[in-house]
């Protein structure tokens, strides 16, 4: 058979990686699709030839990547530039054209997913976006696929290597946040403006994919409870340890009888699981399906040649499926479009869970009787309580307290009233605990 035609938008670190891993693995590749698979034109702006290996194989290279879409000879169009726009109408505009797209773009399809496979189904081709969630890691598929057997229960996830990195050396060597940010941006794990990586959106992206494929419902970005990891400082990360926890920055989607849970935040797990001891830069997804059980899903979230594996598993997917009747093809969402549910996306106000809280508070007689006073009048069961004591000539202790499961409201309440203590000294630091039990 003929070689399947691509279109090639972006050739930065993952697009140059897509056609080194193309260009290398060509004939295996062929193998697996059933045909080979060829970058017919590619559009960029800005990259290093130098560093891409097969740039050579590449018929049509140029800065207009509209052409690119508009090109009949294309019948993939893969989209490697990221963000809303103009990625949002290329990838429309190659809908429309009749053209099968491949993404990597997080950002687009928590955004923009629900109107792109709208209009992909309309158009009968398939959107592939398996690089858009932790990399190199097949987990959009396992979600699609391999777990179709399953109620999904559960997913727990660290989906953002910068994060993770960032937290790792902290534990590891008791540095504080902004220097180990500073290092991860001088590694290039974080970028410039870090607010993505740090305080949870890209983080938020990924898992309103997760959740959508795990429950069947509505892409909702706009629902998902984000909070970063600027305020985990050195004595939280310390802490945490002393009482057999660490500290992750996790993606959490669950299903409650009240609806679903959408939630990004620094959470404090057992050190003894398996999510607390992934470290560094890597990803890892935590699955909990009703037959199946909790299965773990590891590796690279970032990179050239990680992303770009996922990038081109999804390529071979739509070459396979090309001459397949467009509603016998797995479902975008995993659910048939028909068939998503409405269930709601729980408010963070409701979502129950355990906390750690670390204050400041002035040494004097009857402050804890006080605070522990306002815990329980809100409902709240303190677990464990430790006391640092105050070094020489200091009148200020810190006080770390684990509490039973709350509802988040609660907690809030619980909170904003030991602030306005006079003796209690700024604000109250909180990290959400989870066990990630079976």
């Amino acid at each position: 058979m003929e070689p399947v035609k691509i279109g090639l938008l972006g050739l930065g670190t993952v697009g140059g990686g897509t056609v080194t891993v193309l260009t290398r693995n060509a004939r295996e590749i062929a193998r697996r699709a059933g045909r080979g698979i060829e970058i017919a034109r590619a559009a960029a702006r800005d990259y290093r030839p130098e560093q891409i290996e097969g740039l050579d194989q590449i018929g049509h290279i140029s800065d207009d990547a509209f052409a690119v879409v508009d090109d009949p000879t294309v019948q993939i169009v893969v989209e490697l530039i990221g963000g809303y726009s103009p990625a949002f109408e290329l990838v429309m505009r190659a809908i429309d054209n009749g053209k099968h797209v491949v993404t990597a773009n997080k950002a687009l399809i928590a955004k923009h997913g629900n109107e792109i496979f709208a209009a992909a189904r309309a158009k009968g081709v398939m959107i592939g976006f398996e690089a858009a969630v932790a990399g190199g890691i097949p987990i959009i598929k396992a979600l699609r696929e391999g777990l179709a057997a399953n109620h999904i229960e559960w997913i727990a996830g660290i989906i953002n290597g910068t994060g993770n990195f960032i937290l790792t050396e902290m534990r590891d060597k008791g540095r504080p946040f902004t220097d180990v940010l500073n290092e991860a941006q001088a590694l290039g794990y974080a970028e410039a403006d870090p607010t993505f990586d740090v305080e949870g959106i890209d983080a938020a992206h990924k898992l309103t994919i997760l959740g959508s494929l795990a429950f069947g419902i509505p892409l909702q970005f706009e629902r998902c409870f984000m909070e970063g990891i600027s305020r985990i400082d050195a004595q939280d990360v310390a802490n945490a340890a002393e009482l057999g926890y660490r500290i992750k920055h996790l993606g959490i989607a669950r299903r409650s009888a009240n609806g679903i849970e959408l939630r990004v935040h620094p959470t404090l797990i057992p050190e003894r699981r398996l999510l607390a001891n992934v470290d560094g830069v890597m990803n890892a997804v935590l699955v909990k399906g009703d037959a199946v059980g909790p299965t773990l899903y590891y590796g690279a979230g970032a990179g050239a040649l990680p992303t770009a594996s996922a990038v081109i598993a999804d390529l071979v997917d739509v070459t396979r499926a090309l001459t397949t009747d467009p509603s016998n093809r797995v479902p975008h969402l995993a659910f048939q479009p028909d068939e998503l549910a409405d269930t709601p996306v729980l408010p963070m106000d409701a979502i129950q869970t355990s906390y750690y809280l670390r204050l400041t508070a002035i040494d004097r007689p009857g402050v804890m009787a006080r605070i522990a006073s306002i815990l329980g009048e809100e409902g709240i069961s303190i677990e464990a309580i430790k006391q640092k004591a105050p070094n020489k000539g200091e009148t200020q202790v810190t006080l770390v307290m684990l509490t039973h499961r709350v509802i988040e409201g609660q907690m809030n309440t619980a909170i904003a009233r030991i602030e306005a203590l006079d003796s209690v000294q700024g604000a109250v630091v909180r990290i959400r605990m989870e066990s990630l039990s079976g």
